[in-house]
């Protein structure tokens, strides 16, 4: 298989194209970024594109299925409004191009908690691209709903003192059937999910994404 990956600097994203490289099914990777990567491998492809100029970058956007790990926090981006270019925008304008190139398998990673009725902004944005993607026409499409993820050297304060915080609750009984993911239980799922055959749509939520990932959720 010929996969895109969009999303590849994040801690999912970097999980994801460890994963696909050393996979033989996929022949070959392209990666499109913002900024260059000092990463080399035979089957990488590397695409340092403008996501604001898609007449610049569509016809790269070629292959058999995509994969979008894209996403930026609130702090990062500066305003909602900016969250959302990136969160929604360029996902849904890339995943339109790739369906128009004739890309025939999505895989999204979306949010634990996302509906378009939600009353959290995060939320709902994250379920109004669902639903946006959803009548794109892909022959089949996988989103995933992951919980609170554990990403390996996580410099993100807020995110470190949370999972702190629900590893407390868990430890005193609270929320135990909670339990956090490690973006590599993450990544496993996505490439698994890639090669079922059955077409649709699918959506894989916390314990059918460690199913999925072949790891107990126990």
């Amino acid at each position: 298989m010929h996969a895109l990956l969009i999303g590849a600097t994040g801690a999912t994203g970097k999980d994801l194209l460890e994963l696909l490289l050393l996979d033989d099914s996929f022949h070959r990777v392209d990666i499109f970024v913002r900024r260059n990567v000092d990463f080399q491998h035979e089957k990488l492809k590397i695409h340092v594109i403008d996501f604001d100029k898609p007449e610049q970058w569509k016809n790269l956007v070629d292959g058999d299925i995509l994969f979008s790990c894209l996403g930026t926090t609130l702090k990062a981006a500066g305003s909602k409004e900016a969250q959302r270019t990136v969160d929604y925008d360029y996902q849904y304008q890339f995943a339109k191009v790739a369906r128009e190139n004739n890309v025939n398998q999505y895989v999204l990673v979306s949010s634990g908690f996302a509906s378009p009725n939600s009353r959290f902004y995060y939320s709902r944005m994250k379920g109004q691209l669902e639903e946006a993607v959803k009548i794109l026409g892909f022959e089949k499409l996988t989103i995933f709903n992951p919980p609170g993820l554990i990403r390996k050297n996580s410099d993100r304060t807020g995110e470190v003192v949370g999972l702190k915080v629900i590893q407390f609750f868990k430890k005193i009984g609270i929320i135990r059937s909670y339990k956090l993911m490690p973006t590599e239980i993450l990544a496993q799922a996505m490439k698994n999910s890639s090669k079922t055959k059955e077409n649709g749509i699918f959506t894989l939520k916390s314990k059918a994404i460690w199913e999925c990932a072949g790891a107990s959720f126990e």
